[in-house]
């Protein structure tokens, strides 16, 4: 869905764009080529001193952080904060935009490989959530529980996570991880995922003083007006040295396999990028 590169030619009409602008690109698909066809509104011109790399990181993880935490969650400074998949895509844009507001606490969920990586970007507590009770360890910790969670999983830790919510506390659900992932998952766990799919009512929702929201960046590109605006800010956020892509690693097309792979069994730490083929020095690297 995001793609970065130079434009090589323009369509009819197009007049603030010009040929061999450096330019992010968001779309629904089709983007895992060398030359794409995309609509000018949904290209964005990349910073100063911004590599392809990190604007192919960019857009789709940033703008989902940023709006899940702050057009959804309202973060403001002193609040608490759980980031499940901490050390992903949108897990390390949402740990840098939460270091924009002052004294905010976060939890961050990841296997105990990654927590030195998450203490370094700024999490306050990462929890290992293959061998603890993340609940109770927040609880622990903050007895209150916190005041908004990212959602990216689903089934019963969505209920989790509402459980955890402080009064006036948010949870955004922006994914399903729970019920699509896993090369060994069965048809069995995931029925057994969605049936345990969090359900409330609206009049539930009133004694209980929280918000449950869903965010799904897909079914909004179309909203140029809305995206262009919190591009904006991001790219702002950018040139101030605020936020700043975290690439896990470059593959050639030729090795999308292995790419995928990596994402997997879960072994990046940031954004995976695919590239049409490596510079020759890399190249050379990987040969020898």
């Amino acid at each position: 869905p995001e793609c970065a590169g130079t434009i090589r030619a323009l369509g009819d009409g197009v007049r603030d764009r010009q040929v061999g602008d450096k330019v992010m690109v968001l779309a629904r698909s089709g983007l895992w080529q060398e030359v794409v066809n995309v609509p000018a509104s949904s290209t964005f011109p990349m910073p100063e001193g911004m590599s392809f790399e990190e604007a192919a990181a960019l857009l789709v993880n940033y703008i989902t952080a940023y709006m899940v935490l702050f057009d959804f969650g309202n973060l403001r400074p002193n609040q608490s904060v759980l980031i499940h998949m901490a050390a992903g895509g949108v897990g390390t844009a949402a740990i840098q935009l939460c270091k924009t507001v002052e004294n905010v606490t976060i939890f961050g969920t990841a296997s105990a490989s990654k927590h030195d990586f998450l203490r370094e970007s700024g999490v306050t507590h990462p929890i290992d959530y293959r061998t603890m009770d993340y609940a109770e360890e927040i609880r622990k910790i903050s007895p209150k529980g916190v005041d908004i969670v990212l959602d990216p999983l689903g089934g019963s830790d969505t209920s989790k996570a509402f459980n955890l919510l402080k009064p006036m506390g948010k949870i955004i659900i922006y994914g399903a991880a729970n019920v699509i992932t896993g090369h060994k998952k069965s048809l069995v766990a995931m029925a057994k995922t969605w049936w345990n799919q969090f359900c409330i009512n609206a009049l539930q929702l009133l004694s209980q003083n929280k918000a449950v929201c869903g965010y799904h960046l897909g079914y909004m590109v179309e909203e140029v007006e809305l995206i262009g605006g919190v591009v904006a800010k991001l790219v702002n956020l950018y040139t101030q040295g605020k936020i700043k892509p975290k690439i896990d690693s470059v593959w050639p097309f030729d090795q999308v396999g292995d790419a995928m792979r990596q994402m997997q069994e879960k072994k990046n730490v940031g954004k995976v990028i695919l590239v049409p083929e490596l510079p020759k020095e890399e190249s050379k690297k990987g040969e020898n």
